[in-house]
């Protein structure tokens, strides 16, 4: 989704100490771009590699059955799982 051609009617606020700021500008200048631009873009891009896994499933048709089969097996009991969750951990 490319920044530019989206009508831009919000404002997002961000603090940085002021290292982080001219590094900001020094990676907008290099990329031709505004430093508003700049954030904007890697923020979208950043977000859809976070969101990617979420919200696109891809399989090819084998992969799908199998899929389907784990979706409609029934609910059976694993006594490691259950440990893992009920019995304190290391950090406990």
């Amino acid at each position: 989704m490319a920044t530019t051609t989206l009508s831009k009617t919000e404002r997002i606020d961000v603090r940085a100490s002021i290292s982080v700021k001219q590094l900001l500008q020094e990676a907008a200048h290099a990329s031709h771009k505004s430093v508003s631009e700049f954030l904007l873009d890697a923020g979208v891009n950043a977000a859809n590699q976070a969101l990617s896994d979420r919200r696109h499933f891809v399989l090819d048709e084998v992969q799908w059955e199998a899929f389907e089969q784990a979706l409609d097996r029934p609910v059976q009991a694993k006594a490691r799982l259950r440990s893992l969750i009920t019995d304190a951990g290391v950090l406990d």
